[in-house]
Formats: structure tokens, C-alpha cells, sequence
């Protein structure tokens, strides 16, 4: 799956770059991932672990959506703005001739609006880069990244209270019922399957964290955990903090149980949700590497052939700041966002609030990237991992 939803989006982006089109890696990613999800579900038979999230994926396609209109109209207004408020500052409004440097202050709000969109574009792309080498990292050594080596005693002491309280919520939410008998794994996993409660979860529900307790209990870190019982003591976890999200959903829940079961899940994510500092370094010398190397064909088709006219350093800095607000509010509600779309968007926006044209061909050719990423790499990383699947 990895490899197959790796190759599939490098493909993709390399076949955009090389024709000059910015195509957003980030929806190249996520048509990817659903690619590959789809072709297991086909290949594997239904079930709600191994398919696509489609509540997830509606989430995508509204910010897909909405992104470009919105960095469309903010740009273009903030454009109409400063023509109005700074009329007297006409170098604002010129564009760069030749490669004579902008005025100091010009320079310094562009320096300033640039690193404000690359903090973004960090804060939001670059965390799928951290997802995916993390996801490498579990598959290939689950000994040394599976679990959180970095919590301390103290968080391990607190996940084991946190464990017992949530116990004894779930054990109340289920009306005291007996305990579950059996494989408690199988019964959550259906409820996570049919996306809903079933009967039998909350009772189950217990009794894998109490499994999950017994694994991890008297232990001063995850270091200590049994090599052979690495990766099986996280996909509980995980198949654990998964199911509690029906749980909190439950009817009748008290704010005192919500509150033990939140506090567990928090530990939970602690234990299994981690980013060691070298994979965000790494992933950051990446990002500027990778525009180091393929700025050029990019940089002219969004300055030069998106409107008839050069972009200014006002139309620039109206973009840039649009697409850093935009950004950052996506980051905030937890959407994927692309740089890509606001930012070119952005610049027709103020293309056309400064009545400079734009060339309609550039255009369709954007739209036509934007439109076909998601089916094209959902297509090539599909038939990617079928071929991975029946080869290996």
C-alpha cells in the first residue's frame, strides 16, 4: 500500500512539473491513499478497516472545493483594498523589471508574506510528508517507531489510572452488564466496521482495555515492551482509541464517563501518535530542496502566464497573504489544504480585480490539472497496488 500510493503520487506530480502545470500534491496524495484503499476493499472484501472513510473524503472535496473560490475572491478584494488605501505608493503596483531588486520596504513585506506562506504550507503539507515516513517507518521497523519510546514514567503511570477509569465508565455505560467473554477484538472491530454501536461494544470495549493495561501495566516506558508484542499492543491501541469515538458518541453518556474516556483516548494517541524531531527536520529540508530544485517552470506559469499582464508586487503580496490566512484556518479545522489551488487562485483573483486579463488556455489547463488529480492518482496507485498485491 505504501509503496503503491508513493510511486502513484510521484508519478502524478512528476508528469505536472514537467509540462509547467502546479498541480497540488496534497489532493495527489489523498487520491493516492483512496486509490489504494478502494483496490483493497475490491481485492479484500468490504469492511469498514479496510476501505475508505468516505466522511473523510466529503471533508477533502469541500475544502478542494472551496479553497479556490475563496483565495479567488479574498485576493482579488484585498487587491481592490490597497489600490484604494495606497494609491500613493505606484511602485506597489508595478512589476519587476528585469532583475533590478523591489524598493527595501516592498522587499521586506514580500520576505515577511513568503515566510508567513511557507510556515503555512508546513504547517499544513508538511505534515503529510511526517504521515507518510512515519507510516514507512511502523511498516518496515515497528520495534523502534510503533510505539512512543519518548513517554516518560510519569504518562505511563498516568495511561494506566487513565485505563482503570475508563474501565469502569464503559463498564457503567453498558448498565453493568458481565463481562464480555471472548475475543473482545472481533466484537469492536464490527462495531467499527458498521461505523455504529453494536450490542456487545461497550462491554468489549472494556475488556480490550483491560488486555491493553495488562500489556503495558508496571512498566516505566514503552521501551520495555516485549519486542514480539510491539506491533500487536498498538493496533490495540489503536483499534481501542478507534472504537471510543462511537463510544462518546453513546446515548445517555454522562459528563463524568466523557470525561474518563476522553482522558484515555488522549493517552492512547500519546502512546501511538508521535513525530520524532528528525522526520520534521528531514521533512522540512525536503520542502526547500524540492522548490530549490523545480521552482522554475512553476514560479513562470504563475507569474507570467496566468494573466496577460506580469504579476506586481501588490498582486504577490495580496496572494500570498490570502493564501497564508486560508491556510492556517485549514490547518485549524483539520482539512487538508493546497497551497497550490489558494495561492494560483489567488492570483487570478487579483489578475482580475487589477483588470490585468487573464489568459483563458492557462486557465483551463489549471482547472483540467485540478480536476483529473484525484481520478488519476485514485486510478494509478489502484492498479499499482494490484499489480504489488499479485507480484509479492
Amino acid at each position: 500500500m505504501v509503496f503503491a500510493l508513493l510511486i502513484s503520487a510521484i508519478l502524478w506530480n512528476l508528469l505536472t512539473w514537467y509540462v509547467g502545470l502546479p498541480n497540488s500534491s496534497s489532493h495527489t496524495l489523498i487520491g493516492s491513499i483512496m486509490g489504494v484503499g478502494l483496490a483493497n476493499e475490491l481485492l479484500g472484501g468490504p469492511s469498514g478497516t479496510s476501505g475508505v472513510d468516505w466522511t473523510q473524503v466529503t471533508k477533502v472535496f469541500q475544502a478542494l472545493f472551496w479553497s479556490p473560490l475563496a483565495g479567488f475572491v479574498l485576493a482579488g478584494g484585498l487587491m481592490y483594498v490597497l489600490k484604494i488605501t495606497l494609491s500613493r505608493s505606484p511602485e506597489l503596483f508595478r512589476a519587476p523589471e528585469g532583475r533590478k531588486p523591489p524598493p527595501p520596504l516592498i522587499r521586506a513585506l514580500l520576505i515577511l508574506t513568503c515566510t508567513g506562506v511557507s510556515f503555512s504550507h508546513g504547517s499544513n503539507d508538511g505534515q503529510k510528508g511526517m504521515g507518510l515516513i512515519m507510516l514507512i517507518l511502523i511498516g518496515t521497523v515497528p520495534t523502534a517507531y510503533a510505539l512512543n519510546a519518548a513517554v516518560t514514567p510519569d504518562q505511563m503511570a498516568s495511561y494506566h489510572a487513565a485505563s482503570l477509569a475508563a474501565e469502569s465508565a464503559l463498564v457503567s455505560m453498558s448498565r453493568n452488564e458481565p463481562a464480555y467473554v471472548g475475543d473482545p477484538k472481533a466484537a469492536v472491530t464490527r462495531a467499527v466496521q458498521k461505523r455504529a454501536l453494536q450490542p456487545d461494544t461497550l462491554s468489549a470495549e472494556s475488556a480490550l482495555i483491560g488486555e491493553i493495561d495488562e500489556q503495558i501495566a508496571e512498566r516505566a516506558s514503552m521501551r520495555e515492551i516485549p519486542a514480539g508484542q510491539v506491533s500487536n499492543v498498538r493496533n490495540n491501541i489503536y483499534l481501542a482509541d478507534t472504537t471510543l469515538a462511537l463510544a462518546l458518541k453513546a446515548p445517555g453518556i454522562t459528563p463524568a464517563e466523557k470525561k474518563a474516556l476522553t482522558a484515555y483516548k488522549a493517552d492512547g494517541n500519546r502512546a501511538t501518535q508521535f513525530i520524532p524531531n528528525w522526520v520534521k527536520v528531514a521533512v522540512a529540508l525536503a520542502l526547500g530542496m524540492g522548490t530549490m530544485v523545480g521552482w522554475k517552470r512553476i514560479v513562470r506559469t504563475v507569474g507570467e502566464k496566468i494573466g496577460k499582464q506580469h504579476l506586481t508586487y501588490a498582486q504577490g503580496l495580496s496572494a500570498e497573504v490570502v493564501a497564508m490566512g486560508l491556510i492556517q484556518a485549514g490547518t485549524a479545522y483539520h482539512l487538508p489544504m493546497s497551497t497550490t489551488h489558494v495561492l494560483t487562485s489567488g492570483v487570478a483573483g487579483t489578475m482580475a480585480a487589477n483588470g490585468s486579463g487573464l489568459q483563458w488556455e492557462t486557465i483551463r489547463n489549471l482547472a483540467a490539472a485540478w480536476v483529473f488529480t484525484l481520478p488519476a492518482s485514485i486510478l494509478i496507485s489502484g492498479v499499482l497496488y494490484a499489480v504489488f498485491r499479485a507480484t509479492f
